[in-house]
């Protein structure tokens, strides 16, 4: 798995993250078992080598009514994996 942080000079930083296959069925068994067990948590941590940056994410079950920054956007490309047509 590969982290990064990317400054964006605006007060806002952006996270990268780059799962293998192996890694992403594992990510999805950890939040289907959140999903099973809401009071359950896990961590996303670093190896702590190098010189810093991202430390650790921790996944947890939100309250429903609780507060909310951020959100799930779709993929970034269409199915076909082909960009749509620029528009004149």
């Amino acid at each position: 798995m590969y982290g990064v942080i990317e400054n964006w000079n605006n007060g806002w930083y952006g996270i990268g993250l780059g799962l293998s296959r192996p890694e992403i069925d594992r990510l999805i068994g950890l939040l289907t078992k959140l999903r099973e067990d809401p009071e359950q948590h896990f961590h996303i941590s670093s190896d702590y080598v190098g010189a810093g940056g991202i430390g650790d994410i921790e996944v947890y079950v939100a309250e429903a009514d609780g507060p909310s920054n951020l959100q799930f956007r779709g993929l970034a490309l269409p199915p076909s994996g082909e960009l749509p047509p620029a528009s004149a």
